[in-house]
């Protein structure tokens, strides 16, 4: 017999705030013991030194994170000059120090090279992979192993201070940039070194800033929901956006009741006018454009289903 799934059905997107000192994971389970959800996953990790938009998917939400993990993301960085420590951040121990003989000129033509698409070397303290274990894994045991650069594209970068040898920057940037390598790179430019004392990403994809909730709210929304008798859900689940939230920027293709039936169960269909072959498009169907899930339109010009919505298949 299956084991019953401990927690309640809840499909949707919440948008912590995540503090610092925590790690993103420990903030998923967290917020995952707030709302009682049986299913929970977080869609792309910030450093625990980090805060700030971390999007949070419960249930059927979770099948669509890969999307939120491939947005573009927005952070606030402030970067010390005349230390480099062994993590790129104050969370490491200083290995470098270094004069800083920087003006703002030099800054502010170091700072305009990182704009564009480049090749990054990622972090041994980063969670990428490497035959099966975290990099951060073997940077803790002394062991440094080979990583592949990958494309960046830094689509922004502005400098908003420059005083006592910290530098305050806001960046755009494509999915997999590490903050903490650009800081470490700038440094090793500018000749002084340079590390993180402050991470802060503030938007994830075209989520709005003002919809992110802290994790002190949530526990008081739901202190406040036992007090009064109520169910936790009455206060908290408004809070939630919808499960299609995770795919807004994917153009849309609505299809008919009747299609819909064989998308729900893998069949690729003709759905009349679509985007150029190998588009990833949100389906809805009919005229409440009720989302069902996300499909690539194939090499006859058919949309094909890639993940859909299971409760849609009752």
């Amino acid at each position: 017999m299956a084991r019953r799934r401990k927690g309640r059905p809840v499909d949707g997107v919440i948008l912590l705030d995540k503090p610092t000192g925590l790690s993103s994971n420990d903030a998923l389970q967290k917020v995952k013991r707030i709302f009682f959800a049986q299913k929970a996953g977080h869609t792309g990790a910030l450093d625990p030194l980090a805060t700030g938009m971390l999007p949070i998917c419960f249930g059927e939400a979770t099948k669509f994170s890969q999307f939120l993990l491939d947005s573009d993301k927005r952070y606030r960085v402030i970067a010390k000059l005349g230390e480099r420590t062994d993590t790129s951040d104050s969370d490491g121990e200083v290995v470098e120090t270094r004069e800083v003989k920087v003006d703002r000129g030099q800054l502010e033509r170091c700072i305009a090279k990182f704009r564009g698409t480049t090749d990054q070397i990622p972090s041994m303290y980063s969670a990428l992979k490497y035959q099966g274990r975290k990099l951060y894994e073997y940077a803790r045991e002394g062991i440094e192993v080979p990583r592949e650069s990958r494309k960046i594209t830094v689509f922004s970068v502005d400098l908003l201070r420059f005083e006592n040898n910290e530098v305050e920057m806001e960046l755009h940037v494509s999915k997999g940039t590490y903050i903490r390598t650009i800081v470490d790179d700038l440094g090793e430019m500018l000749g002084c070194g340079a590390h993180v004392t402050y991470l802060r990403r503030t938007g994830v994809s075209n989520y709005p800033m003002e919809r992110v909730v802290t994790l002190e709210q949530l526990q008081a929304l739901l202190d406040q929901a036992n007090e009064q008798g109520m169910a936790p859900s009455e206060l908290l689940d408004p809070l939630l956006l919808p499960t299609d939230s995770a795919v807004q920027d994917l153009p849309e293709v609505n299809i008919l009741p009747a299609s819909a039936v064989y998308v729900l169960n893998g069949n690729p269909v003709n759905a009349g006018r679509v985007p150029e072959t190998g588009t990833l498009v949100r389906i809805t169907v009919g005229e409440p454009r009720e989302f069902i899930g996300v499909g690539v339109i194939d090499q006859d010009d058919m949309l094909a289903p890639k993940r859909v919505m299971a409760n849609q298949q009752d």
